[in-house]
């Protein structure tokens, strides 16, 4: 059953304006994914990499995993959607790219927590490291989560 489609306020079909808007906002996302993921793929190449401890390096291999999992997770959308063009539904398609996006969005925010972990740790010590982790995540949540949560619904945006 067709829905109706509202204009917003670049005059695009609500549909359409909200796909855009989805698609831009991984355009956003995925540039951070990629240098954090180029950034650990280079670094077991490095000669310090050998004399990390065992613990740092099960530190890698979880953020270089979460890192490679949000960029497939983020690049996903797009290319679903130039797979599946002409769209049957896309309303359908735009929940699933949606809840896509932000387990590709956990996925990132994760990976930048523990990549905090990883460079801290090496650089301060053990203790620095979890501390800076508190506050990437502590960062990351009110950033990305609370704020526009709060946000909509004071309904001050």
């Amino acid at each position: 059953m067709p829905h109706a489609q509202h204009q917003d306020e670049d005059g695009q079909s609500g549909d359409a304006g909200d796909l855009s808007d989805l698609l831009s906002e991984l355009r956003i996302l995925l540039p951070g994914a990629q240098m954090l993921t180029a950034f650990l793929i280079i670094l077991p190449f490095n000669g310090g990499f050998a004399k990390i401890v065992q613990a740092e390096k099960i530190v890698f291999l979880l953020t270089f995993f979460l890192s490679m999992t949000s960029l497939v997770l983020l690049s996903a959308p797009a290319i679903q959607h130039r797979v599946m063009r002409p769209l049957q539904d896309r309303e359908r398609f735009k929940r699933v790219a949606d809840r896509i996006m932000m387990a590709g969005a956990l996925s990132l925010a994760l990976a930048f927590i523990l990549g905090t972990n990883l460079v801290i740790s090496e650089v301060f010590g053990h203790i620095a490291g979890i501390v800076a982790c508190a506050l990437m995540g502590s960062l990351i949540i009110c950033m990305w989560w609370w704020l526009p949560l709060h946000l909509k619904h004071a309904r001050k945006i």
